[in-house]
Formats: C-alpha cells, sequence, structure tokens
C-alpha cells in the first residue's frame, strides 16, 4: 500500500479551506484534484465528505475517517466509516488523504501510516473576500517539511504551483511516482 496525500494550501499561512468550502475558486486544481484521485481510494473527514458534492464522490471509493461514528454516507456500496486512522495501518491498496486538516494531521503524525508521496498544490493568489473559519495545515507542513524532500520539478498552472515530495528513509513505489509526475507534466496542455 502507498499513501499520497494531496492538496492546496495558500502560500504563507497554509489555509486549505474556509469552512467546509475552498477560500477561492481555481477550476484547474478542482481538475487536478479530481483526476489525481480518479479510481483511486479517498480518505477524508467527515466535514470534508459533507462538504463535497456529491456527483464528485458518488461511485467513488471514499472512506470517512469519523471518531465519532456519526457521519452518514450517501453512496452505502463505496463509501465507509472508519472510527480510527490505525485501522487503515495494512489497508491492501493505495489510498489517497484528501482533508481536512485534522486528517492530514492524524496522518502526518502517526508513525506506520504517514504519507510515502505528497502532492504540495500551493497558490499564492487571494483568499476570497469574507472568507471565515479559515483552516489550516501548518502542523503537516512542518513535518513535511522535516520528514519528507522535494523532488526537483515544479509545476506551474493558473497560479498553483506543484512540488511532489517523497517520504525521507521509505522506499515508494516508483510506478506511481511516475504516474503522478506524467498526469502534472501533461497537464493543461
Amino acid at each position: 500500500m502507498t499513501i499520497v496525500s494531496i492538496w492546496c494550501r495558500h502560500k504563507g499561512d497554509n489555509i486549505i479551506g474556509a469552512g467546509v468550502g475552498l477560500p477561492w475558486k481555481i477550476p484547474s486544481d478542482t481538475r487536478r484534484f479530481r483526476n489525481l484521485t480518479e479510481g483511486q481510494i479517498m480518505v477524508m473527514g467527515g466535514r470534508t465528505y459533507g462538504g463535497m458534492p456529491q456527483k464528485v464522490l458518488l461511485g467513488r471509493k471514499v472512506i470517512v475517517l469519523d471518531m465519532s461514528g456519526k457521519t452518514e454516507v450517501f453512496d452505502k456500496d463505496n463509501h465507509i466509516v472508519v472510527d480510527d486512522a490505525k485501522k487503515l495501518k495494512d489497508y491492501p491498496e493505495d489510498l489517497y488523504i484528501s482533508g481536512g486538516a485534522t486528517i492530514y494531521a492524524i496522518f502526518f503524525t502517526t508513525p506506520g501510516i504517514m504519507p510515502d508521496i505528497v502532492v504540495d498544490c500551493v497558490y499564492a493568489g487571494p483568499i476570497n473576500e469574507g472568507a471565515t473559519d479559515l483552516i489550516d495545515v501548518n502542523r503537516s507542513v512542518e513535518v513535511l517539511e522535516q520528514k519528507y524532500f522535494a523532488l526537483p520539478q515544479t509545476y506551474e498552472l493558473d497560479g498553483v504551483v506543484t512540488t511532489v515530495w517523497l517520504k525521507k528513509g521509505d522506499f515508494v513505489e516508483q510506478s506511481l511516482v511516475k504516474k503522478i509526475m506524467q498526469y502534472l507534466e501533461t497537464e493543461g496542455k
């Protein structure tokens, strides 16, 4: 199993959300997220799950990490609720960590389930005026900068610079890294 984390954070303050939504509208970033996670098992918290349009998640495999177990899934054939991230330690398939901030922090700080690959999209543009309940991934970015190394290639599209990071000292499935890099190289072309 390979664990991939994917996010878009705001440059300088590492904001990833405003309430259950995004504090910006960047269609190419939404498309990147959708394309990189297509056909993959997504792991997200209850707030993120509840804030995503159902049409985006319908038919996709989703694991909702909810320690309270109160999240109700709308696609019972493809979505499940898990109450402890450690239960995913030996999951047989690749997992794509998709938010929110608490879920990222759990994975970035728990040995055995730390992401192997991080797709780090950084947006330097403005945050929507009036955005409230801003949510950041500062703790996860601290771990990223200490325990991962950035591949030298970066990809820029619509004001979002994407860097792929790999966990230091661990074998990372090269075919998956190559697949991610190939997508980023051809994105927007």
